[in-house]
């Protein structure tokens, strides 16, 4: 009995080990036929990233990203389907395989490049500390004993916990206030209860610009420079080189540019 018991159990020990083995080659495997073979790429994305991608006044989704999403698409010979996601678990929707690529003003860090596979970057930005106008703050070390606030799992948390001279210590309860959106943290910081904030100055700026009701001042100083780039698994490397060539020849031919002034005016 003893003998067949552990013949049993040997067997299913094995059948688990050849089933975790075949979901790991699964997602260690390029996709790039698959997704050609069926004609379209998921995007995932934060859908209140204005200007990159976020949903306008009729529900539509649209943006900077989206436009050159859809630009290279066309050139690639397949569709972008843009799905809504938890920008807290990108990641994770990512190597999941729930989406092909992040695309929505998606920051190169370090910590990202453990996790994801980046294209060439597409476009500058900063991450800038915003205050009310009339708010006394003028510099970071005016930030002391004041509640700041970002959006959950952001470059802009990143880039304030990387900062050298880790100011964060000197923050109220020596954190960051996060919110899921960044529309939830203007609304914190036109209600007054943060008294600063930080975000991606391509956000902030278009953010400023559409609600002039609420006037804002941007501070001299900021938490640093970081480029945008597109987000990919590790294995998906001819889908990154197909992207890659794409993104070099719309800049290459001026087509970049007339989307740049359509978002970017100033």
């Amino acid at each position: 009995m003893k003998n067949k018991l552990l013949k049993v159990i040997t067997g299913l020990g094995l059948l688990g080990l050849a089933l975790s083995g075949c979901g790991e080659d699964s997602r260690e495997k390029d996709s790039y036929e698959a997704i050609m073979g069926k004609g379209e790429i998921i995007m995932g994305l934060d859908d209140t990233f204005a200007p990159m991608g976020y949903r306008d006044s009729s529900g539509e989704i649209v943006g900077f990203d989206i436009d050159l999403a859809n630009e290279i698409g066309k050139r690639m010979e397949v569709n972008f389907k843009f799905q809504s996601i938890d920008w807290a678990l990108k990641e994770t929707e990512l190597n999941g395989g729930n989406i092909d690529v992040i695309w929505n003003g998606y920051t190169i860090t370090e910590e990202r490049k453990e996790k994801v596979s980046f294209s060439s970057p597409y476009l500058d930005n900063s991450q800038i500390i915003i205050v009310l106008k009339d708010s006394p703050i003028k510099n970071k070390a005016d930030l002391k004993d004041k509640t700041i606030a970002a959006q959950q799992s952001s470059s802009a948390v990143d880039a304030v916990m990387a900062d050298e001279e880790n100011v964060i210590e000197s923050f109220n309860n020596g954190e960051i206030v996060q919110y899921p959106s960044n529309n939830d943290v203007f609304n914190d910081l036109a209600s007054g209860r943060s008294e600063a904030i930080v975000v991606d100055e391509t956000l902030g700026r278009y953010y400023m610009k559409q609600n002039k009701e609420i006037e804002y001042r941007v501070l001299d100083e900021n938490f640093g420079q970081e480029e945008y780039a597109v987000g990919l698994r590790k294995s998906d490397d001819k889908l990154k080189q197909a992207i890659d060539e794409n993104l070099a020849d719309i800049k290459e031919d001026g087509t970049y540019d007339k989307i740049y002034d359509k978002w970017f005016e100033e």
